[in-house]
Parts: C-alpha cells; structure tokens; sequence
C-alpha cells in the first residue's frame, strides 16, 4: 500500500496509512504512494504535494494532488480542515475557480491530523513574484478584472446551506463584529500595542450599517491565488471564510499591506483599482461605496497588524519555534504607521 515516509522532510509520516486511506476513499484496490513531501510557504497550514498510483476502481490512475492540514499551532481564526473542505466542496460545485476537493479523513491516526485531499493546480502563487511578472509581461489589469469577476462569484454563492451551517452570521453590523474579534485576540497577547488599539477605536467609531451579508472568502489576496500563463488558475485558503460584509473582501485585496512593493499597483500589486472594482461591480450587479471601501481598508490593515502579533506571539512564546513566524513581527512597524495615517482626524 505504499513506503514509510516517502519524500518527508517535516515529520516521520507512515505513507503506508495514507495509501491506506486513499484506496477505501477512492474505492481502489491498490494505492501506491510516490511522493508526499511539504511544500513552500504555509504558515497556519501544513500542505504537502501528493503523487500517486490508484489501481482499481472509478479513480485509477495517476493522482496528483494536494494533502491539507493543520501547522501544528494556528490561528485562533482558522477554521477546521473539515469545515474548509465542506467550503471548497460549495464553491467547486457552484463553478468558483477552486482545486478540486475529493476525500475528507477526520481520522487522527492516519497522518497525526485530520487533512482533506484536493487535486493539484498548476500555476504559481508566491506573490512577490506573481507582482514580477504581472509587471514584466503586461496582465496586470487583465488579471485584476478576473480577479474581480470571480470574487464577486464568491459573494454570490448562497451560505444558508445545511452544509455550511457552521458559518454564523454576526450580531450586530460586520465591522462592530470585526473590532470585537480582534480586540479579543489582542487581549489574549502578553504585550501592549496601542497603535493598533487606536484603529480598532476608529473602527468602532465609523463601523457603517449593515447592509446585505454575504459568504466571504476573508483573505482574497496575492498569494492566495494561482496564476497560470496570466490567467487565474484557483482560488486557495479557504480557511478564515465566514459571512459578512462582501466590501470586507474588497478592502483586503486593495490594503496597501498586500501588494508586494507595488504599491502604485492598488490591486493586489498586480494591476489598477479601476480594472478589478469595474469588473467586479459589472459581476455583482452593485456599484461600491468608495467611502465604505476606504473604512474596510483601514480594517484591513489593522487586522494584519493583529494577526501578524498572533503569529510573532507563537514563536515568543516557545508554542512553535519559527524564523518566518518571527520576522512577521517586523511588519507591524509599518503597519501602525499606515493604521495612525488611515485614521486622522476627518480622513
């Protein structure tokens, strides 16, 4: 059914329980595993690229895929691998561009975690280099837009659903239900961070009304996307979804704190505001409130900072000892100071 540990440099996995797995998942009558190894990146979850050979049944052959799973600490945010798999399995179905969900084990014993498996999409995500080349071959605004039209997909997608009853919806107006997250969470940190509690302040202050809710994917931006041959290839991390203000998912693809550099490129670094709100209004239907965007932005900022203590807080604390988790605290700086910019008096 497979070798011990083939091509693992994180852990010393049996891949023998994973063929295991994969044959009564797949109703196969032999699974052979070639390759299970980590890949880049990832610091709330553990991915690792999957090859396979499944004998028998209605998936034999060759199987190329990605195995998903927990990093052993992760945000306190991050939804569980079954929920995000039940998420994955919604939007694949409703036509989002989305690797292709195909077996959920929520048995511990197999891999030491529960893990969903979904199949591999080519394409590259690393956004420094996805602003590169946006840059270099000319799809900025290209992309953008498809950016946009599939982000409003997303927004569109029906959340009351038996299979996705564990999204709640919030209590009171999204952005008030925003600032009581993550004034929780910062309450949970050891040290003071009064720049980003100045802009949960200011968000408190303006949190607009509530207007209709919808199914948010919650961290829509470079490098969290594949791109292929200038073209959006998939949509990846599903895992901080939930419902609630869709001009949330605006504002965190067009923060300052996400384009790699490039800032003049408002899109994500890749392309212009122009190019993605157009395409994204014509998908929708709706036209964007700019003033209610520009609050969502701000939010957006502050809940990095938040996020990037959280992590900068697990490798403290001894809970997962990381260099990438570490250095992540030296983004806060820069975003206090855009967080105390966003937020002057009468701006």
């Amino acid at each position: 059914m497979g070798a011990r540990g083939v091509n693992d440099r994180a852990t010393a996995i049996d891949t023998g329980r994973l063929a295991a797995f994969l044959a009564r998942a797949a109703g196969a009558t032999r699974v052979r595993v070639d390759t299970f190894e980590p890949l880049a990146g990832g610091a709330i979850q553990d991915n690792r690229r999957l090859a396979a050979e499944i004998e028998g049944g209605p998936s034999a052959g060759r199987l190329d895929a990605v195995v998903r799973m927990d990093a052993p600490s992760r945000v306190a945010a991050s939804s569980a691998r079954a929920s995000e798999f039940a998420l994955l399995r919604r939007m694949f179905a409703a036509g989002v561009r989305v690797p292709e969900p195909l077996w959920l084990c929520a048995d511990a014993a197999v891999l030491g975690r529960p893990f969903f498996v979904m199949r591999r999409v080519e394409g590259e995500a690393f956004g420094h280099r996805l602003v590169k080349a946006a840059a270099e071959r000319g799809f900025g605004d290209a992309l953008a837009a498809e950016l946009g039209e599939e982000l409003a997909k997303i927004h569109a997608v029906p959340f009351a659903a038996p299979e996705l009853s564990f999204l709640a919806a919030p209590s009171r107006a999204p952005g008030l239900d925003r600032v009581m997250t993550y004034r929780d969470f910062l309450d949970d940190l050891p040290d003071p961070a009064p720049a980003v509690e100045w802009g949960l302040a200011w968000l408190e202050r303006h949190a607009p009304p509530q207007g209709p809710l919808a199914l948010c994917h919650r961290d829509f931006r470079t490098g969290n996307y594949l791109v292929a041959d200038g073209r959006l290839a998939a949509v990846l991390d599903w895992e901080f979804a939930g419902i609630g203000d869709p001009d949330e998912d605006l504002g965190w693809f067009l923060a300052k704190c996400w384009r790699f550099g490039h800032v003049a490129r408002e899109a994500g670094g890749v392309g212009s505001r122009d190019a993605f709100l157009a395409a994204y209004e014509r998908r929708a239907g709706r036209t964007v409130d700019r003033a209610r965007l520009g609050y969502w932005e701000t939010m957006a900022h502050v809940r990095w900072a938040v996020i990037a203590l959280q992590q900068a807080d697990r490798h403290a604390s001894g809970a997962e000892e990381s260099l990438e988790l570490a250095l992540t605290a030296h983004v806060v700086p820069e975003l206090e100071w855009e967080i105390l910019e966003r937020t002057r008096e009468g701006a």
